[in-house]
Formats: C-alpha cells, sequence, structure tokens
C-alpha cells in the first residue's frame, strides 16, 4: 500500500549519457582471491581502526584485524585467510596513503563468522550491535558507519526510511543489479533497518530508468502495508539525500541541517543487503559490490569483489585495459576520483572502477567564464558555482562562507554544464575545504 500521494523530482540536476547498457545486463560475478590485500585501516568517515595483528601473524577469513576506535568509527575484518606482510602506509583511491594491514592470502575453508540470527524475532538494540560488530559503512560514497545512522539522537523523531535505488550516476549498475537478483534480501534489509529505527513507513526510490527492477519490487511488496516503490525521474544527482527527500516526500532539507532533521534516514541498496547478510547469515562487511566499465576495458562486468583487492588484480581479471584507455576512475564519473597508482585497493564503499577513453572524458581546455548562468540553472542546491569557484581561486573565504560554499555537495553538475570548461567544483571543493578548517580553529578559539 502506497503512502505516498504525490511524486516528485528536484529542481536543477542535469541528464548526462548514461552508458548503464555496458554492464546492465550482466550478472554478478564472484572475484577468485588475490594472491594479496591491502586493507586500509579508514575505509569510513571518522576515526581510523585501531589494528589488533602484527607482523607474521596468521589470520583467518573474517578474524578482525582493527576495531573501531570511537563512537564514529568502523572494526575491519580479514577479507582472506593468510599472513600478515606488514603494516605500513600504501597508495589508497582516495589519492592519500594510509596505514593499511597487508596480507598474502592462501587457500583455505576456514572462515570465521558471526551467530545467525532471525530477521523475525531480533530486536532493534540487536540489530544495531550486529551491524556495528559487522563493520558495515554506507555503500552510496560517503562511508558514513551504518550503525551511527541506526542510532539517532533521542530528539529527532523518524518517521521513514528510504532505500536509495537511484544509481543515478552514469555506468554504474551494481544497485541495479543488485535489486534484480537479491530483491527478497533486499526487502529483508530494508526491514530490519526500520525496526531499528522503529519506524513503519519504509520507501524505495529507483530512478525510471530502471522498469524492470521497480517492476519485480513493486510485485514483491505487494502484500507489505507500510512499503512503497517510488518510480523517480531519471536526473543527476537524483539519489544525493537532500534531492531523494525532496523526490520522494516533498521535505525540504534545510542548509546546514541533515535527513535525520526531517525525520528521515536514508540507506543504499548495498548497505540494506549488508545488513541482512550480517543478521541473516553471520558476515561481517569484507566484500565490495562494483562495476567495472567504460569503453577502456576489455570485459566489462558487475564483481563482487574482496575489499583490499589491488585495482590492477580487478583490471587483469577483467581482461586487461584497451590501448586507447586514457583515464581510470574509482567511482561513478561525476564524483568518483581519478586514480594514479593501480596497487591502490578496493575498499568497502567502491562502487565502481571506470576505464575511460579520451572520447568518453571529453576534455576541453578552459577558457574565462562566459557569465551565461547555466551552473545556476543546474545547481541542486540554489548556488551560484561560477562565484564561489571565483572567490576561493581568490581567496575570498569569508566571501565564499557567506555565499553558502559549506551547503555544496560537491555533486559536479556546474562543472558538467560549463561551456568554459572551467572545473568549477574542483576549485569550491579547495575553498569549502579550507572554509571548514577556519570554522574548526574558530570553535576551538
Amino acid at each position: 500500500m502506497s503512502f505516498l500521494n504525490k511524486i516528485k523530482t528536484f529542481q536543477g540536476g542535469v541528464h548526462p549519457e548514461e552508458y548503464k547498457e555496458l554492464t546492465e545486463n550482466l550478472p554478478f560475478e564472484i572475484m577468485p582471491d588475490p594472491k594479496r590485500v591491502i586493507v586500509p585501516l579508514s575505509q569510513h568517515i571518522g576515526a581510523p581502526a585501531s589494528v589488533k595483528v602484527k607482523k607474521k601473524d596468521e589470520v583467518k577469513k573474517g578474524q578482525l584485524l582493527a576495531d573501531q576506535e570511537g563512537f564514529i568509527s568502523s572494526p575491519i575484518y580479514s577479507p582472506v585467510s593468510g599472513k600478515v606482510v606488514d603494516v605500513h602506509l600504501e597508495p589508497t583511491a582516495s589519492g592519500f596513503p594510509q596505514n593499511s594491514i597487508v596480507i598474502d592470502s592462501i587457500e583455505s575453508e576456514e572462515e570465521i563468522r558471526f551467530e545467525q540470527l532471525d530477521p523475525k524475532t531480533i530486536t532493534a538494540e540487536e540489530i544495531r550491535e550486529r551491524v556495528r560488530l559487522a563493520g558495515i559503512v554506507g555503500q552510496g560514497g560517503a562511508a558514513f558507519p551504518t550503525y551511527v545512522k541506526l542510532t539517532p539522537p533521542a530528539d529527532k523523531n523518524i518517521d521513514c526510511v528510504i532505500l536509495n535505488g537511484c544509481e543515478c550516476e552514469p555506468y554504474l549498475t551494481r544497485d541495479y543489479r543488485f535489486m534484480l537478483e537479491r530483491s527478497e534480501d533486499l526487502i529483508t534489509g530494508l526491514k530490519l533497518i526500520m525496526k531499528a529505527l522503529g519506524v513503519s513507513k519504509g520507501a524505495i526510490g529507483i530512478e525510471d530508468n530502471k522498469p524492470k527492477a521497480i517492476e519485480k519490487l513493486t510485485k514483491l511488496c505487494m502484500n507489505e502495508e507500510n512499503i512503497s516503490v517510488v518510480s523517480l525521474k531519471t536526473k543527476y544527482p537524483q539519489g544525493a539525500e537532500k534531492m531523494l527527500i525532496k523526490a520522494v516526500l516533498n521535505r525540504e532539507v534545510p542548509p546546514g541541517k541533515l535527513p535525520l532533521d526531517v525525520g528521515v534516514v536514508i540507506q543504499n541498496i548495498g548497505t540494506a543487503l549488508a545488513i541482512n547478510d550480517a543478521v541473516c547469515k553471520g558476515e561481517p562487511q569484507i566484500t565490495a559490490a562494483l562495476t567495472v566499465s567504460g569503453f577502456g576495458i576489455k570485459q566489462p562486468k558487475n564483481l563482487i569483489v574482496k575489499v583490499g583487492t589491488p585495482l590492477s588484480d580487478v583490471l587483469d581479471y577483467c581482461g586487461g585495459v584497451k590501448d586507447n584507455a586514457a583515464k581510470v576512475v574509482v567511482g561513478g564519473p561525476m564524483m568518483g576520483v581519478a586514480q594514479y597508482d593501480f596497487s591502490a585497493p578496493v575498499m568497502k564503499a567502491t562502487s565502481g572502477i571506470l576505464i575511460l577513453t579520451e572520447s568518453e572524458i571529453n576534455a576541453h581546455e578552459e577558457t574565462p567564464c562566459l557569465r551565461c548562468g547555466k551552473c545556476i540553472e543546474v545547481c541542486p542546491l540554489n548556488l551560484t558555482p561560477t562565484k564561489l569557484a571565483r572567490y576561493s581561486q581568490l581567496e575570498k573565504l569569508e566571501e565564499a562562507e557567506q555565499l553558502g560554499i559549506t551547503v555544496c555537495m560537491e555533486c559536479g553538475t556546474c562543472a558538467f554544464v560549463c561551456p568554459a570548461n572551467i572545473p568549477l567544483v574542483q576549485w569550491i571543493r579547495l575553498g569549502k575545504k579550507r572554509v571548514l578548517q577556519i570554522q574548526r580553529e574558530r570553535k576551538a578559539s
């Protein structure tokens, strides 16, 4: 039964070429274990995990490698059985080296799991504790520790959970494949999230370029009185939290506020499945589901990969890169990070690896601003990107702060439409970082 009377989209946004056809009809493959894994201690927002193993230790698949350090942190488990080679700085897909646990894997059937729990009788507290222990982080990109989201402050009145099935970035199809291949587990995961938060309303927002997923999940929810499947307009960044809440519930999240402040918790499709697996199968989060795509890879695939697998191993498994490959991006093309070192590992929230050719990058030389206003028209948060970027360039940080630079979610729509090819979002990101640092220093003093 639907409790949503009217579906809206949001103001602004863009519709880039999708390129979903490269992988949308390819079922998941499970990639074999790599010979060596590199497991960073910080695969989440918050404090890095605290190491619990040392060099030359033998570990089993599913064994605790590093425990959470503070409330906003997350434990990390061994994705393979093997021997610890070292704990030291290693490159990561973020572009910044991190302390990582390096393990040489061995073939072994041994595996450590948690006790399986019944999703029908489990309590809210037991769900939160299992999610915490399993090291689950958000799969939407930010990698926020999920149990923190399931433990909102007492003064926040949460009345709805929305699963983000938009997958609005081009190329990526892992969430789409999950919705088709693991539909029932997905509904169980949503129910567990709803129970953990004590809410009775749930929704799954899916862009209308995924009709098979909408049809399948709608049929499964026909007898679910409090869960609705909501078809949304295909537009980027439809999957951003504030945009999704606006489209599904027509609620506005004020600047500087969170979904919690309007009674909503958003979770990704992959996060809901990770919760299902942690509760029903006793699995810690030691794998990542990702799309390998782009016209520069020989064999595009949707893969289940062990956390810590080097990017180079994934590319080799997909047949290697073509001669005309020009750029490798981890994540989606709008918000992903270009790679310079393919020894960097897959992490918990890695959603895709894109191998792009020159024609896909469509790079052009930057020219002076044309004052066309296109960046303002498409900004989903009603900001003025051209001014924010200019203030950042000129280090006029006080003016940038007053104009709302910290509100920017760095979606990249402004840079996408800019006919002058100005790297607007990159300048804004730099200025935002500086302003946030100033704000922290201001509070500290």
